[in-house]
């Protein structure tokens, strides 16, 4: 929504009120939706996982259960890789879906630009790609999250010091593999001059 307030304002002041909609269409697709969730789901997620997997790792839990013949990678970090990857794409979906409904109706509400104007405008921009290219960034972005954050959980040393600076250490690095891949990803996807507004001016 502070997107929203930044950008539509100067929009509307330059008569392009036919292209907010797919300006924020884009945006929130190709971007915000995804980086804004993995982002969230880092500090939320990914520390949870670090503090887990590390108190489990000073309390030798990981090596009673080597002990009983189960392999700790795949009874602890390949269950929470797989659920990381799969949930990601749904959150944003969900990002991107209140993202753009709370953007419409407030454009609506503060500076009058009807929501059928903005989801016209999103609809005319927004291509299958767009959502697509969405969706294999979550995903990758929770592995990314989910590989990280269970490493260090399971090298975690030092008793109760060491499983707190193994949590922070996942978010930071979460975060920085974030931002990494995401300019990979898009530099990848969307090369060249794109025409995605041209039927939205």
């Amino acid at each position: 929504m502070a997107f929203t307030i930044q950008f539509v304002r100067e929009f509307t002041r330059l008569g392009l009120n036919r292209s907010i909609g797919g300006v924020l269409a884009l945006a929130f697709s190709r971007e915000l939706s995804p980086v804004i969730t993995s982002i969230v789901v880092a500090g939320r997620m990914g520390s949870a996982f670090a503090a887990e997997l590390g108190t489990m790792q000073v309390s030798e839990q990981t090596d009673t259960l080597r002990v009983l013949g189960a392999d700790p990678i795949d009874y602890l970090i390949t269950p929470r890789v797989i659920a990381s990857c799969l949930a990601l794409p749904f959150l944003t979906l969900m990002c991107f879906t209140v993202g753009m409904a709370s953007s419409a109706l407030l454009s609506d509400a503060v500076y009058g630009i009807s929501i059928n104007i903005i989801m016209d405008s999103a609809h005319r921009a927004l291509r299958p790609w767009d959502i697509v290219s969405a969706m294999i960034k979550s995903q990758v972005f929770g592995a990314i999250i989910s590989v990280i954050s269970c490493s260090w959980g399971v090298t975690t040393t030092g008793g109760a010091k060491g499983v707190g600076e193994s949590t922070t250490s996942a978010v930071v690095m979460s975060l920085v593999g974030i931002f990494i891949a995401d300019f990979v990803l898009s530099s990848f996807f969307f090369q060249g001059a794109g025409d995605s507004l041209k039927n939205c001016v």
